[in-house]
């Protein structure tokens, strides 16, 4: 996944999820791992990094 592609997945997850997004996606990602699907669960890691990223050092 491009880091575009991720940002742009990161900003819907966000407006879907809101302050729980991040949470998501790194539920997301851990259920991929665990069912084997690393490919997947890497662009979920990527979408989980950008929305980290989006938060700012302000917030934790």
């Amino acid at each position: 996944m491009k880091a575009v592609d991720a940002e742009e997945h990161a900003r819907r997850l966000r407006e879907a999820h809101g302050d729980k997004a991040v949470a998501e996606a790194a539920r997301k990602a851990t259920e991929l791992e665990d069912a084997g699907r690393s490919d997947e669960a890497k662009d979920w890691r990527q979408v989980e990094k950008a929305l980290l990223q989006m938060r700012g050092p302000s917030e934790s």
